[in-house]
């Protein structure tokens, strides 16, 4: 492992720029498709329109986009820009049409219940509608993750630094060692992110280990306004 020995730090450099550039995308793409899930999940008008235009997105090549993107934007080609907002499309091209499912997964009998006992439209949303919504969001989210720690990879094809930059580099020097570590350092992440996200849904979801089926609805008093 003579190369990894000599270029540790650089191999650390490029790790924190790919996992920016990866959890970013995630993060903006989640603010942005739970919400419109949210509304197609409640419009049977908008629902195929969201999920279909959100499936087609998907369908872009990532370098095509990684290209076309600075010409839109007015970035250099080989911004970070460039990555995070490509990314982040296809981020929510995947979390829309599994986040309206998991809003659709929501009992109605429970929204019923917490607009009888005073709760608001935003605070139903935050306090019952989300939690149970939850388990699925999840999942849509490590399905995201792990699509973007191996599309962010793609950027180094362009120049932007990332652990891809290992695998050209490796590739155009013939260095082997190079290579294989950039490929064990992005499965490594991925499996990290994974296990966090895992971490968070468990945490989030205390009250289905605690014998019940949804989050408790705390009681308000007649009359009372959320």
């Amino acid at each position: 492992m003579t190369w990894t020995s000599r270029n540790w730090p650089y191999v650390l450099e490029l790790t924190g720029a790919h996992l920016v550039q990866s959890v970013l995308p995630l993060l903006l793409g989640a603010l942005i498709a739970i919400p419109v899930a949210r509304l197609g999940a409640r419009n049977r008008t908008l629902r195929p329109l969201f999920v279909t235009g959100s499936s087609l997105l998907y369908t872009i090549p990532s370098l095509t986009l990684f290209v076309v993107l600075p010409l839109l934007l007015g970035t250099q080609i080989t911004s970070v820009v460039n990555v995070v907002v490509a990314l982040t499309i296809y981020v929510v091209a995947i979390l829309v049409r599994s986040s309206v499912d998991a809003f659709e997964s929501v009992d109605r009998d429970v929204l019923q219940a917490s607009t009888a006992m005073g709760y608001r439209p935003l605070r139903r949303f935050f306090g019952v509608e989300l939690p149970l919504a939850v388990p699925v969001l999840v999942a849509g989210l490590r399905v995201a993750s792990v699509s973007n720690i191996s599309m962010v990879s793609v950027g180094a094809v362009i120049g932007v630094q990332s652990l891809g930059t290992l695998f050209t580099d490796g590739l155009r020097r013939s260095i082997l060692e190079e290579i294989v570590v950039g490929i064990a350092l992005t499965v490594l992440l991925a499996v990290l992110l994974d296990l966090v996200l895992r971490g968070a849904g468990h945490a989030l979801t205390r009250w289905q280990r605690a014998g019940g089926t949804r989050p408790p609805v705390p009681r308000v008093r007649r009359g009372a306004v959320a």
